[in-house]
C-alpha cells in the first residue's frame, strides 16, 4: 500500500476504516501507481479486450441526430452554445477534429472513461477494503455486460463519463482530511460530473452515506455543503424542464394512462429494483429498451420480495455492517433520479444502472474475500478453488460482453436485436421498419410501422414513416392519410408537411402543395430545402 504512517495510535471502535484518517492524507497517486503497476495492466488489458471489437461499430439509434447529421458537430459556436452537455459537446467537438465522422474516434473516449471508472474504484476500494476485494470488484466493473450499452453506444457517454468525474470526486474526498488542495479538487472534478448528466445532481448524497458509515457527519457536513448546493442549483434546473421531458416521451415511447403522467412507486421501484438485480447476476436479456414491464401477480410478488430484502439488508448493514449499508445505500441513491413517480425515465435501462452496479459488485467481491478468508483457515487448496470460481464468472462475463458489443454493429443488428427481447417496444418496431426499408422490403416496413401505431396510436414518427413507405409503394391516399395523422399528433414535424407538399405537386395540385409547404417553412424558417422548394412550386403557380 501507498498509505504509510510516522505514528502509531490505538485502534478506538469508532474508527470503522482499515486506515486512520491522518494516514488517508499522506496518500501519494505516484507511490500507489508505481506498487499497482500489474493491476492497472490487468484492469487495462480487460477493458480493452472486452470492447476492442466494438471500435469498428457504427452510429447508431441516438447517435445519428446530433453526430452523424449534425452540420455543426464542428462548430465552436454550437459546441459552446450552453453550459449544460458541454463536456460531452467539447469530446464530440475533439473527436470530430482527430478523425472527421468517424465513429471509433467518438467510441474511444467511452472507452477511456470506463477504463478511469474500473481503476478509480480500485484505488477507492484499496483504501475501504482489502487489497483482494478491491480486485474483485474492479474486474467485474471492468467486463460486465450490463455496462455495455453505457460503454459501445457512443450516446452512452455522460453515463461514463459523469460516473469517472464523480468516483474521481469521491476518491479526493475520502483522502482529503484536512487537505485543502485536495478538498478543491474534490469539489472541482464534481462539476464535470453535473455537466455532462443531471444524474449526478443527488450523488452528493453517497457522501452524506460514506461520513455515517466511515467518517463522521457532525464533523465534515460542512465539507458536503458546497456539493449539496451546487446539486440543489442543478435540481431546480432540471425540475424546470420536466413538462418537456414527459412530453416527449409520451409523444415517442408511450401513451400515458388515463392521462397520467405519474407512475405508481409502489410498482416501479421493486420492478426497476428486482430487475437490476436480475440483469446484474443473469446478464442475459439485455436490451436498449427493457419494454417488458408486464407482470402477473405471482411475478410482481416475487420482485416485492427481493425489494423487501434488499431494504432489509440496507437496515441490518446500518446496524451490523457499514461496507453492506454503504454499498447499497451507494446503489440505490446513483439511481434515485430514474426511480421518480414522475414518468421522465424508463422504469429501466441499463445506462441507469452504470455507476449505481459498483455497489452490487462490491458486495459480490466481499463475498468471495470471506470465502477466501474461510478456505484460508481449513485448506489452501480451497482457496484456488474460490479464485478458480471467480476467474471463470469473469471469462463467462467478458465472452457476453464481446458478444453484446456486436448487437450495436450497425443500425440493422441493434434492431434486430432489441426486438428480439424487447417487442413491446413502439420505437423499437419504428427502427425496425426503417431496417426493412432500406433492405428494399416495404411491405414488412410497414407492417412494422403498423405494429408501432398499434402498440402506440399517438406516435408521430410511426405515422410518419408509415406514410413515407406507402408514397414508395404509390399508395398515396394512404401516404396522406398518415402525414396527416402524424402532423396532428406532432405539430411540429415539419417533414410531414414537406411530405404531403411532395405528392400535392406531383399530382399537378400547386395550391395545395405551397399551403403545405409554407406550412413546413412556419415550423423550420431556417431549412434552405424548403424555401427552394417553395420557389419550385411557386414557379408551377
Amino acid at each position: 500500500m501507498a498509505i504509510t504512517s510516522k505514528q502509531k495510535r490505538p485502534v478506538r471502535k469508532k474508527d470503522r476504516l482499515p486506515v486512520a484518517e491522518f494516514e488517508l492524507e499522506t496518500f501519494e497517486f505516484r507511490n500507489f501507481l508505481a506498487e499497482n503497476i500489474n493491476y492497472l495492466i490487468l484492469l487495462f488489458s480487460l477493458v480493452f479486450l472486452c470492447y476492442f471489437n466494438s471500435l469498428g461499430n457504427g452510429f447508431v439509434s441516438d447517435d445519428i441526430q446530433p453526430i452523424l447529421n449534425n452540420p455543426d458537430i464542428g462548430s465552436l459556436k454550437y459546441t459552446f452554445g450552453v453550459i449544460m452537455g458541454l463536456p460531452q459537446r467539447i469530446i464530440h467537438f475533439l473527436a470530430f477534429q482527430m478523425g472527421g465522422l468517424e465513429p471509433g474516434y467518438f467510441r474511444i473516449f467511452n472507452i477511456f472513461f470506463h477504463f478511469g471508472s474500473t481503476f478509480t474504484l480500485f484505488i477507492i476500494l484499496s483504501v475501504l477494503v482489502e487489497k483482494n476485494v478491491a480486485l474483485f470488484s474492479s474486474l467485474l466493473f471492468a467486463v460486465h455486460p450490463i455496462l455495455t450499452e453505457s460503454v459501445t453506444w457512443i450516446s452512452g457517454m455522460p453515463y461514463t463519463a459523469y460516473s469517472f468525474f464523480f468516483l474521481l470526486s469521491f476518491l479526493l474526498y475520502i483522502i482529503s482530511g484536512k487537505n485543502k488542495k485536495r478538498y478543491f479538487y474534490s469539489f472541482a472534478f464534481f462539476i464535470p460530473s453535473l455537466l455532462f448528466s443531471e444524474k449526478a445532481s443527488v450523488l452528493f448524497l453517497i457522501l452524506i452515506a460514506y461520513e455515517i458509515s466511515f467518517g463522521n457527519l457532525k464533523s465534515n457536513w460542512k465539507k458536503i455543503l458546497p456539493f449539496a448546493a451546487l446539486c440543489l442549483i442543478l435540481g431546480l434546473v432540471f425540475i424546470g424542464k420536466i413538462g418537456q421531458r414527459v412530453a416527449a416521451l409520451e409523444t415517442n415511447y408511450y401513451q400515458p394512462a388515463s392521462g397520467s403522467s405519474l407512475e405508481n412507486p409502489l410498482l416501479q421501484v421493486p420492478i426497476a429494483i428486482g430487475t437490476y438485480l436480475k440483469l446484474i447476476f443473469w446478464p442475459d436479456n439485455l436490451s436498449l429498451y427493457q419494454t417488458e414491464m408486464f407482470f402477473t401477480t405471482g411475478q410482481y410478488a416475487a420482485f416485492l420480495f427481493v425489494f423487501i430484502v434488499f431494504a432489509s439488508l440496507i437496515f441490518y448493514g446500518w446496524k451490523k455492517n457499514k461496507h453492506i449499508f454503504f454499498w447499497l445505500s451507494f446503489f440505490i441513491i446513483a439511481l434515485i433520479p430514474t426511480l421518480t413517480p414522475l414518468k421522465i425515465s424508463w422504469i429501466v435501462a441499463e445506462r441507469y444502472v452504470y455507476l449505481s452496479a459498483a455497489g452490487v459488485f462490491v458486495l459480490v467481491a466481499l463475498f468471495f474475500g470471506r470465502l477466501i478468508d474461510l478456505a484460508k483457515r481449513k485448506d489452501e487448496r480451497y482457496k484456488m478453488t474460490v479464485y478458480s470460481v471467480f476467474a471463470v464468472i469473469i471469462l463467462a462475463l467478458s465472452i457476453r460482453t464481446i458478444i453484446r458489443n456486436t448487437d450495436w454493429r450497425n443500425e440493422d443488428t441493434l434492431w434486430i436485436a432489441t426486438v428480439k427481447t424487447s417487442p413491446s417496444g413502439p420505437n423499437i418496431h419504428n427502427n425496425l421498419g426503417d431496417v426493412y426499408a432500406r433492405q428494399g422490403d416495404l411491405e414488412m416496413s410497414a407492417e412494422e410501422f403498423k405494429k408501432a401505431i398499434e402498440i402506440n396510436p399517438r406516435y408521430a414518427d410511426a405515422y410518419h414513416n408509415l406514410a413515407n413507405t406507402y408514397q414508395k409503394m404509390g399508395r398515396l391516399d394512404s401516404a396522406i392519410e398518415n402525414y396527416r395523422k402524424a402532423a396532428e399528433f406532432n405539430p411540429y414535424l415539419w417533414q410531414s408537411y414537406q411530405g404531403l407538399a411532395a405528392i400535392y405537386f406531383d399530382s399537378g395540385d400547386f395550391q395545395s402543395a405551397e399551403d403545405m409547404i409554407k406550412k413546413a417553412i412556419q415550423i423550420d424558417p431556417e431549412n434552405k430545402n424548403l424555401q427552394e422548394n417553395l420557389q419550385v412550386i411557386e414557379s408551377k403557380l
